[in-house]
């Protein structure tokens, strides 16, 4: 029993990270700064898209020109969790709401002694990400 508890955890995700209002996107976009933290930079850039998406969707993007979670509320993620460990797995489908241009500002610093911060500019395609979720019975419709 002790076994599966412990291979369920090490394929857990963990959130850990900030998002801000970076400014005004593209229409049908949020542009938005995020901040991801990584035993490595290489770690913390390779989860930095799903921060974006994720917190789109959960946490809401504070600053500025704030949002509330796309999703609406948090409960969203822990009642669709086989979606959403699937849409945030490897290769998910996360990606496809992502536009990271790769000449955006990067900052890097370390913090503490096993821990990298990385900070860049993403915009996350939020109409066409709203509209995918409530074809897939997710979220539901404006309007309603």
């Amino acid at each position: 029993m002790t076994i599966v508890f412990l291979s369920f955890n090490l394929f857990s995700q963990e959130w850990h990270y900030e998002i801000n209002c970076a400014g005004t996107g593209v229409q049908g976009t949020y542009l938005v700064e995020v901040t991801s933290y990584g035993k490595t930079v290489d770690a913390a850039m390779a989860q930095m898209k799903k921060n974006a998406v994720h917190g789109v969707l959960f946490k809401g993007i504070s600053g500025k020109c704030s949002q509330k979670p796309l999703a609406g509320k948090a409960e969203v993620e822990n009642e669709n969790k086989a979606f959403f460990d699937k849409f945030f797995s490897a290769n998910g489908d996360y990606e496809k709401y992502v536009i990271d241009d790769q000449n955006t500002n990067m900052t890097v610093a370390k913090v503490g002694k096993r821990e990298y911060k990385v900070t860049k500019v993403i915009s996350v395609k939020k109409d066409m990400l709203r509209k995918d979720l409530e074809k897939a019975g997710i979220i539901k419709a404006l309007g309603f």
